[in-house]
């Protein structure tokens, strides 16, 4: 499935559904082309349980700005509505295939676990994904349109009418992150960090670009051990912003568990 700005509410449909893993990549960097092949054997492997679609980062610039994706080729998923960055590069095969199952053991523990069906068939009509709260909708449409302040507003509501909404806490933490990371240079922020490796707001920055790049567990181990470093005020705003990360990458997700039992260590 070929995906753009104009079509990329179906997929977040869909992913109500079964994950949708985004391939983005460009016709003119030879990696692509090796796991867009890699991908798609592994789609028809799985039969149904995830949806491929594939986005040119040359002709939809804005979707990967949107994914805030550094370089192409370039693999995130979408679940629930919720973008969950996976990789970039690319991978061999076994690779891909260990971040899917992950990706579908997440995805059953959020109570996704449908299979695509033949188009136009009874059981597709029957599988057809709810509609999202109007709330949610608003908050989706906002994102692609690249307004940041309208969606986290929506989030805020949607918070506001019922607290324990947690894909709207997610969602306004997933928005709070591409607001963040949005005009940052990735080469300077990152220098900056490795210049001052005990400057809290330039290690936050980095373990945000490593979230969003896909690089999870590098960004969870960075904040710990800053956490370990750092005491008052400090410490609870490096907290804090694992905290934050925790939600968007999904608790459900085995790197958070694994990091909050880190952070717990490093707290106590």
């Amino acid at each position: 499935m070929n995906v753009t700005e104009e079509t990329f509410g179906q997929i977040v449909q869909i992913s109500s559904q079964v994950p949708v893993v985004v391939e983005l990549g460009s016709a003119r960097t030879d990696p692509s082309g090796q796991l867009s092949a890699v991908l798609e054997k592994l789609a028809i492997e799985y039969n149904g349980r995830i949806l491929l679609a594939r986005v040119d980062a040359d002709a939809s610039p804005q979707m990967a700005q949107a994914f805030q994706v550094q370089s192409v080729p370039a693999v995130v998923a979408v679940l629930k509505g919720q973008p969950v960055p996976l990789f970039e590069g690319a991978q061999p095969e076994q690779q891909v295939r260990s971040f899917l199952e992950e990706l579908l053991k997440v995805a059953e523990a959020n109570g996704v676990t449908g299979s695509l069906e033949d188009e136009g068939g009874p059981a597709a009509e029957s599988n057809e994904p709810a509609p999202l709260p109007p709330l949610h909708q608003e908050a989706y449409d906002a994102i692609e349109a690249g307004d940041y302040d309208a969606a986290g507003a929506a989030y805020r509501k949607a918070l506001a009418e019922q607290p324990a909404d947690a894909e709207a806490k997610a969602g306004l933490a997933q928005v709070g992150l591409m607001q963040r990371v949005q005009d940052m240079d990735g080469p300077k922020v990152r220098q900056e960090a490795a210049d001052a490796p005990d400057s809290v707001q330039a290690q936050l920055a980095v373990a945000d670009l490593d979230v969003v790049g896909g690089h999870v567990e590098d960004a969870f181990s960075r904040l710990v051990k800053l956490v370990a470093r750092t005491a008052g005020d400090d410490r609870e705003t490096v907290r804090a912003r694992l905290v934050e990360l925790f939600d968007i990458v999904g608790m459900s997700d085995p790197r958070v568990s694994k990091a909050r039992s880190a952070l717990a260590r490093a707290l106590f």
